[in-house]
């Protein structure tokens, strides 16, 4: 009954993935051609990252921490600014290289210095392996959430779980089993369960658990690139960053807000998500609205903000107005 889907596990999640993907010894066909036309141009920049990712036991959780932000500004705001109750039980069970355990206290200790190296290699990171693709991925992300509702739509809960993952994932009621290299029993209890689509993590499905709320729903990433062709169309052509080429012709806060609103958001929901005033917010999106590149219509007390399919050529290179 609370099974849902969303639309991304956020960018700085994806980022973190893409890291390690980048740094895997076997990626696969479907991300072979991004992997050649990514390495080597980060160097000594994505160090901070690789900090994160200890070679045993798990990886810093980045969902738990900046959650499902598609603007890489939110998440690394929300990185800044995360509380430190959730920094102390997100570390203290990674098993850091001894020679990065000092420099992982002072992230428990919120020392500012040493989350900002985190969320500088986080941004050039972003900037080399994400931004680049990120409108062929949101579109192909958008595709997959909307395969999966579809299932749900025409034989419900029951469909969607026996088609959703491959061989990775078993639906044998009422038991979802994951293919994974730790075993595990999750009961969810009444919480229910989101299920997002995922670009970069690759080889089985992960199941990120909220630290903070034991009442709120696990997340459960399902890896999309799955074959060669898939990977194909998402590499072609990208070489340029659709996000710098928005932020040039919209400048930097209409393009966020453009970007934000992909997935519809509120006139209040876009302030504390990009850190400007509801009055500020209003502004941009009339602009925006008046130019046919989003919607806005009231629910409730709230004003929704939605792209249109103008606003989302803009977005997504290669797409066509309806």
């Amino acid at each position: 009954m609370r099974i849902r889907v969303a639309a991304t596990i956020g960018t700085a999640a994806e980022t973190l993935d893409s890291v390690k993907l980048l740094h895997a010894a076997d990626v696969g066909l479907g991300f072979r051609r991004w992997q050649v036309s990514v390495r080597g141009r980060l160097e000594e920049r994505v160090r901070p990252l690789l900090a994160l990712l200890p070679p045993q036991g798990p990886d810093v959780d980045v969902w738990s921490l900046a959650g499902d932000s598609v603007c890489i500004e939110e998440a690394v705001d929300r990185l800044l600014g995360a509380p430190r109750d959730l920094l102390r039980i997100e570390f203290e069970n990674i098993h850091f290289r001894p020679a990065h355990r000092a420099w992982a206290r002072n992230l428990v200790d919120g020392d500012r210095e040493a989350w900002l190296q985190v969320t500088t290699a986080l941004r050039a990171c972003h900037g080399v392996t994400v931004a680049p693709y990120w409108g062929r991925v949101r579109s192909h992300l958008a595709e997959v959430r909307a395969t999966y509702a579809n299932a749900m739509a025409e034989g419900g809960v029951d469909h969607l779980l026996r088609n959703l993952g491959g061989p990775m994932l078993h639906w044998r009621p009422p038991v979802l089993e994951l293919e994974h290299p730790h075993e595990a029993d999750v009961h969810l209890n009444g919480r229910g369960l989101v299920i997002a689509p995922t670009m970069f993590s690759a080889g089985w499905a992960e199941l990120m658990q909220p630290t903070l709320d034991p009442a709120e729903a696990p997340v459960l990433a399902v890896p999309t690139v799955t074959d060669a062709l898939v990977g194909s169309t998402l590499w072609d052509g990208s070489g340029l960053s659709t996000a710098q080429a928005l932020e040039d012709l919209l400048g930097r806060t209409r393009a966020a807000i453009l970007e934000a609103v992909a997935v519809g958001r509120s006139t209040t929901d876009l302030a504390r998500r990009l850190g400007i005033s509801p009055a500020t917010v209003s502004h941009h999106t009339s602009v925006l609205r008046n130019s046919g590149l989003v919607t806005t219509r009231r629910e409730g007390k709230a004003v929704l903000h939605t792209v249109t399919s103008m606003g989302m050529a803009l977005l997504e290179p290669g797409s066509r107005p309806l």
